[in-house]
């Protein structure tokens, strides 16, 4: 067993060393698709005009037939007006769509549909602030086609399906809502009338399935606020059955599933993975936020999956698709992003819960692989921050490699700083704080209850990893002295908008039989250690269990040590610094007869490896490109680094 062994900074030396400034179940098919489908949608701006009041209700009625790209319904919303002169109420509803009649008390109201999607509707006398009221919209039409979502009807082994979408601006596509991450619905009940051939899927629980005449009505009731863009119905030939998730108290977990005739069995074989996916989940972050209710899935058209409310959306049953979809129960549905600027709340915490099924139901191989897809994506690109600075481009929003990518290896980050026990309760306690469950949260609410659970102020991590770009590259010296290992541990970062990222740092050394895993406090971008141990160092590892976001990071084994008191260093003048054409070196080297001389980029790419030339000599730096580049000088195991930037 490795021993962890914590080391805040033990400077054995007073010398700087001449720094460097170099710096699912692979979900890369969801996340690929959940990005094309985001990036089709056309931008929506915040409704001002819908923040006067608060819906309660929805009773949500329509008509519907798997085989016509149509709709036609009647929505009536509960609603209190929270400011005073309270006369109008506006919905966002697409201009595509034709309102026929809104009654208010019984009697018709006058209305104007605005060419810029709003529905805008007239009351006969100012309602009081706090009052409980409603209105009804009856409407029907051909719903605006959005790239994959909001609205779809296509088919499926020749049967016609019909399915909604609504994530992140579609919602208003088909019916009018409020569509904002300000303002969740209390309940709703779903009542949808289609041909007697078909079964309807949507939120929460099952009331009644009627026969009419031809027609059959699927009645659905959900008693959870949710969202508008969680609301969703699909329709066609559904076979339908159920897996179950024993709780701790004897109850179970009803995962009701429609799926296609033709899929049956291969979904029968592959639903039953998510008793042991939701076992994990309800021990890790609480119960299953919807249990009164039921979780189910219900096959869709698309090429992904959605997480609607209590029912997921899903093109097929794959083990990292249900598992990501899942997540969302908690991370976007319970508890939704309040800003698509935190739209890493739903999508970074998904991707690492999908991410821990390798490490607790997976093998160590798979875990392993998850966590460097997951680096390999970041460090692609020097730049980019989780937080999403540009909510005007839905492509920013849900970008793969910093929404889901990022965003899920910042929260594995985090649990390497806090530590198991704290990491999971803190994100216990978000989930269930008053004000956040059930309703939205911003990162900040994440951040004050994991500082609030450790002791520890979080401000400087999440202005570095939230807030700033890019990711750390380190460079380890070790070598053995006397009973102990010394350590040099130097950062550089690939974006300037980040000089250092202060973060505990897991190096595992190795020797006559014995490991341990060293933390060491890093707190200066160059930093020495030095560890007594009860065996000789011989190898030396930097984050073998993948905790950190990093690339390009470097292990030095200095046979005699560096030097520490800094001799060498002050004996080695380089000029002009920056360099334009040729560097001149000069050395009077003492006592310190230099060996040889290396040239490296940021990247510790070899561009030249000379014997020693002469104590003054020069370089011509014409065919090397702008940058930085370090020159390496070694005497007697002693090793010093300058750094040129050539222009």
């Amino acid at each position: 067993m490795r021993l962890l062994i914590i080391i805040s900074s033990l400077l054995f030396s007073n010398f700087i060393f001449a720094q460097n400034d170099e710096t699912c179940k692979d979900l890369s098919s969801l996340i690929e698709v959940e990005s094309h489908h985001h990036g089709q949608i056309i931008n929506f701006r915040s409704n001002e005009l819908t923040n006067n009041f608060d819906l309660k209700y929805h009773r949500m009625e329509w008509e519907i037939d798997p085989e016509e790209y149509y709709i036609k319904g009647k929505i009536t919303s509960y609603f209190v007006p929270v400011e005073m002169g309270f006369q109008q109420i506006n919905f966002d509803l697409s201009a595509d769509m034709t309102v026929s009649e809104v009654s208010y008390h019984g009697s018709p109201l006058s209305f104007t549909q605005l060419g810029n999607d709003i529905l805008q509707i007239d009351f006969p006398a100012v309602l009081p602030v706090g009052q409980l009221d409603s209105i009804s919209v009856a409407y029907e039409g051909v719903p605006p086609g959005t790239g994959f979502g909001s609205f779809v009807q296509t088919e499926h082994n020749g049967d016609p399906i019909l399915w909604t979408l609504s994530e992140p601006y579609g919602a208003k596509d088909w019916w009018p809502c409020k569509q904002d991450l300000n303002d969740k619905i209390d309940s709703i009940d779903v009542i949808v009338r289609v041909p007697e051939e078909y079964r309807v899927a949507s939120n929460g629980v099952l009331v009644s399935e009627t026969v009419d005449g031809p027609d059959m009505v699927f009645h659905w009731k959900h008693r959870f606020p949710i969202p508008a863009y969680l609301i969703a119905i699909a329709a066609t030939n559904y076979v339908a059955y159920s897996d179950y998730v024993p709780l701790d108290s004897g109850d179970s977990i009803q995962v009701l599933n429609y799926v296609f005739p033709e899929n049956l069995e291969s979904a029968q074989n592959q639903t039953q993975d998510i008793v042991e996916i939701m076992d994990l989940y309800n021990h890790l972050f609480g119960t299953y936020p919807f249990a009164a209710e039921k979780y189910g899935h219900a096959q869709f058209g698309w090429g992904g999956g959605m997480e609607h409310q209590t029912m997921s959306f899903m093109v097929g049953f794959s083990y990292g698709l249900m598992a990501h979809e899942l997540a969302h129960q908690w991370f976007g549905d319970k508890v939704t992003c309040g800003s698509w600027e935190d739209i890493w709340l739903n999508e970074g915490f998904a991707t690492y819960l999908a991410g821990l099924t390798s490490e607790f139901l997976g093998t160590p191989a798979q875990w392993y692989n998850w966590k460097a897809g997951r680096i390999n994506s970041i460090t692609s690109q020097p730049g980019g921050s989780v937080w999403v600075e540009d909510t005007s481009s839905v492509g920013r929003i849900f970008n793969g490699r910093l929404s889901y990518s990022k965003g899920s290896m910042l929260l594995h980050m985090l649990r390497w700083k806090l530590g198991d026990d704290d990491f999971f309760q803190g994100v216990r306690n978000y989930l269930n704080a008053p004000g956040i469950a059930y309703g939205y949260a911003k990162t900040l609410d994440l951040q004050q209850h994991l500082e609030a659970q450790s002791g520890l102020d979080l401000t400087g991590f999440f202005n570095d990893w939230f807030y700033g770009q890019g990711y750390p590259s380190y460079h380890v010296f070790w070598w053995n002295e006397a009973n102990a290992v010394k350590i040099l541990l130097q950062q550089t970062t690939s974006d300037p908008s980040v000089d250092f990222f202060e973060m505990p740092v897991p190096v595992y050394v190795s020797g006559e039989g014995q490991d341990s895993v060293l933390r060491l406090e890093h707190v200066f971008p160059t930093q020495a250690f030095e560890v007594e141990l009860p065996f000789k160092v011989d190898s030396v590892s930097f984050d073998p269990d993948l905790w950190l976001i990093s690339k390009d990071n470097i292990i030095d084994h200095a046979l005699t040590g560096i030097d520490e008191n800094g001799a060498l260093e002050r004996s080695i003048s380089i000029s002009p610094n920056p360099v334009q054409d040729v560097l001149k070196v000069r050395i009077n080297a003492a006592g310190f007869p230099i060996e040889k001389i290396k040239v490296t980029d940021v990247a510790g790419r070899l561009l030249k490896d000379l014997p020693f030339p002469g104590n003054d000599f020069e370089l011509d730096t014409n065919d090397w490109l702008p940058g930085l580049y370090i020159l390496q000088f070694y005497a007697n195991g002693s090793r010093v680094s300058k750094k040129v930037v050539k222009q």
